[in-house]
């Protein structure tokens, strides 16, 4: 038992070693070396436990899948109570934000699955769209976004904001604070919902 707790510790070491390499110098320049280095092992134990970079930046990028279902599912829903659409996207992009800012492999994820230099199997920017966009066009069907706004004015807005955050707190991560978000909404909310 000692022996495998040992090696899912060296794992789950590589996997947030790669997950910082990846971060701070892109998916082509991260080396196995690196890698390894940061996780204080060496390179064969890399080729031990992972095929090399390519599988470990799919499994970062998987927890990033992961992380980003979580949000959907669970964001919103105090007790199992969903809220409206509005209220479940604020309450979305604040728990996104927390689990960026917390967690450097999902942070990872989110800028593999957009580096030019990596095949990613995953648009996580992608899904965050059609995520964002479903719940910005329920919110029209429900009557709640202001007069004159559509799903197609909203949503870009909304997206670019969360997303440029995510591209910033990948570098810096006080962008991804909540004051900071707080900010975003206290400007967008009221150009795009109707009074209530």
């Amino acid at each position: 038992m000692v022996k495998q707790e040992r090696a899912a510790r060296t794992r789950e070491s590589l996997v947030r070693a790669a997950a910082e390499a990846f971060i701070e110098d892109g998916f082509a320049a991260a080396s196995i070396a690196g890698i390894s280095g940061r996780a204080g092992v060496t390179s064969g134990a890399l080729h031990f436990h992972f095929g090399g970079k390519d599988e470990l930046a799919r499994i970062v990028e998987e927890r990033a899948v992961s992380g980003l279902r979580l949000v959907s599912r669970t964001a919103g829903e105090p007790e199992g109570r969903a809220g409206d659409p509005l209220t479940l996207l604020v309450d979305s992009t604040y728990a996104l934000m927390a689990l960026l800012a917390g967690d450097v492999v999902v942070r990872a994820g989110f800028a593999l699955s957009a580096d030019v230099t990596h095949r990613s199997r995953f648009d996580l920017r992608g899904q965050w769209h059609e995520w964002t966009r479903g719940l910005i066009e329920a919110a029209g069907r429900e009557g709640l976004l202001a007069e004159g706004v559509t799903p197609r004015d909203a949503t870009p807005a909304v997206v670019a904001s969360v997303v440029g955050l995510q591209v910033l707190g990948a570098v810096d991560p006080e962008w991804l604070e909540a004051d900071t978000l707080t900010g975003i909404w206290s400007v967008v909310l009221p150009s795009i919902a109707a009074e209530r």
